[in-house]
């Protein structure tokens, strides 16, 4: 499928079929996108949770309870569910480590290339931790493109998905112990085949015209 084409029939599907599980190759291509999404200064701080099973799925829907019970069937009925973590803080050892990992694939083609680069992420980062103390919400945004990836990539996989951020986050760190790793749960993806009654699937996308939303110069 062309990623346009991707983009304009994908949906936000309200209700999965139960019955209808992903293949083993699929979820090995979910973990490659989710693995291999851009990210700033390729920060990558995030963890993932993915629940395939059904003891799995019931965990993270202690989420989706009381107030956030509207999401829970498509929780339990989804094949698979992904919770994107977001890390809590960044520290310099991370971004060494990072630095090591660069190295290692053999990015840089000696130390001095090496030291620039850390040293240009290690500023940027500075300026989020220390300059505008927003740090936590910047690591967000990076996991927000993360998921992105994924509802795109899904189409082209032949997934259906709804992301989610109906869910009450505290239940959720604590049910998986996040905090304690240095994580945060920031938002659902569920993935899997819609049921056949699935009204979202059968209207029409609404979208601003390309006048509204674009400016060309």
């Amino acid at each position: 499928m062309h990623i346009v084409e991707a983009a304009k029939s994908r949906y936000s599907t309200k209700a999965f079929d139960s019955s209808k599980k992903l293949t083993e190759e699929q979820v090995t291509a979910v973990k490659e996108l989710i693995r291999h999404s851009a990210s700033s200064v390729n920060s990558q701080p995030w963890h993932f949770i993915i629940a395939g099973t059904e003891e799995g799925k019931a965990r993270v829907s202690k989420g989706t309870q009381d107030g956030f019970a509207f999401n829970d069937t498509k929780v339990k009925n989804a094949s698979h569910v992904v919770v994107f973590c977001a890390k809590t803080s960044i520290d310099d050892e991370y971004l060494a480590a990072l630095a090591e990992l660069e190295d290692q694939a053999g990015r840089y083609p000696n130390e001095d290339v090496k030291k620039t680069v850390n040293a240009g992420r290690s500023f940027f980062v500075g300026l989020h931790r220390e300059t505008l103390n927003d740090a936590e919400h910047w690591m967000q945004k990076q996991v927000y493109l993360n998921v992105g990836t994924l509802l795109l990539g899904a189409k082209t996989l032949g997934l259906d998905a709804v992301p989610i951020e109906g869910f009450d986050a505290e239940k959720l760190d604590a049910e998986f112990g996040l905090k304690e790793q240095g994580y945060t749960s920031v938002v659902l993806v569920a993935l899997g085949h819609r049921s056949e009654e699935d009204f979202n699937a059968k209207l029409p996308k609404a979208r601003w015209a390309e006048e509204r939303v674009f400016t060309e110069c």
